[in-house]
């Protein structure tokens, strides 16, 4: 269920006209995105069986800490020009090894390979469905 609060916060202005993202959408919203960036191995988590606090997980890797930042800058940047939506949290973007930031109903990570071989969250939460990734567009 979307609450009325994540909807106000994922309403969008287009050529004047409301428009909202459910979190589905938002969620292959920032796959696209992260695509686009050059991310390897990007898979959506749908969270919504096993947790509360979320509905899906965006995972993806750069090759290194640099692209790392690049991919999270690129989603930070046209999520907040294009759809109005900044995360509630972000941590780990000085570093860039693990960087996650928390959109409500979408939280998404962006890992460097030895990151994600290490924290292996697929493997944590195998037991959730996974979202194919083909749909992802980064246009809403």
């Amino acid at each position: 269920m979307v609450s009325t609060e994540t909807v106000a916060r994922l309403k969008t202005l287009n050529n004047g006209s409301d428009q909202t993202l459910t979190p589905i959408e938002q969620a292959r919203r920032i796959a696209g995105l992260a695509q686009e960036k050059l991310a390897e191995d990007v898979v959506i988590l749908d969270m919504r069986p096993a947790c509360s606090y979320t509905d899906f997980f965006v995972i993806c890797t750069g090759r290194n800490a640099r692209q790392t930042k690049a991919i999270w800058d690129e989603v930070h940047e046209r999520l907040k020009h294009d759809e109005r939506s900044l995360p509630t949290s972000v941590a780990g973007g000085p570093e860039g090894r693990w960087i996650v930031a928390d959109y409500l109903d979408v939280v998404f990570h962006v890992f460097t390979p030895e990151a994600r071989d290490y924290y292996r969250l697929e493997e944590l939460w195998g037991d959730v469905p996974s979202v194919s990734v083909e749909a992802a567009s980064a246009t809403a």
